[in-house]
């Protein structure tokens, strides 16, 4: 099973996601640095307008008991573990969504898509043998979060129907479903709320 789940994991990350970075854009004028921002104008004054990222704020939680406890952190464990790949899959759909785009041949997007699974699989692939199978599901979840498209639709797009196939059996027959979708609102409420957490710092 340790092998199913490496392979299906490398096949996540060469497909890999909705990525954003908010830049902020710096000029000289007369010798000193500023920051350029929006402005609202209002009775002939003009008004520095900021957006400001949006505050994570959680309840302290309250446990029914000690092992409803142990299974909250299980989770949190869990979800840290395997975050940080989820978010490469995302950066790296993105990176290659756009190389793909610019490779005018099927045969150099395949020579491309193999060599970025060779470098990833130098990587990390030491890392991926170790996630258990838990996590595994969790990943799967993420990912979707991550690219906006379940793990079944990213094999798709990047190495066609037969693959997907090949691959969403294959998970199966392990207890994975490639097809699974991320409920921020609904049975993974809780992986949402560790992982708005992580991203804030909190956790």
């Amino acid at each position: 099973m340790k092998s199913i789940l490496k392979y299906l994991f490398f096949a996540f990350l060469i497909m890999g996601a909705h990525y954003q970075a908010n830049a902020q854009h710096v000029q000289k004028h007369e010798g000193r640095q500023g920051s350029v921002v929006k402005a609202h104008i209002v009775n002939g004054d003009t008004i520095p307008y900021i957006e400001l990222a949006p505050v994570v704020f959680y309840a302290p939680r309250i446990f029914k008991n000690r092992a409803d406890e142990n299974r909250y952190r299980r989770l949190v464990y869990h979800v840290k573990r395997v975050y940080p790949y989820a978010k490469l899959a995302g950066i790296k759909y993105q990176e290659y969504s756009e190389l793909l785009l610019t490779l005018p041949t099927e045969a150099q997007r395949k020579k491309a898509m193999r060599q970025a699974e060779n470098e990833l699989r130098a990587q990390f692939e030491d890392e991926l043998k170790r996630l258990t199978f838990t996590q595994g599901l969790i990943l799967i979840k993420l990912v979707d979060r991550e690219t906006s498209h379940t793990s079944y639709d990213v094999v798709r797009e990047f190495r066609g129907v037969v693959s997907a196939v090949f691959w969403q059996g294959l998970g199966r027959l392990f207890g994975f479903n490639l097809r699974t979708s991320y409920d921020p609102q609904g049975e993974d409420r809780l992986i949402e709320e560790i992982v708005q957490l992580i991203e804030a710092g909190l956790l």
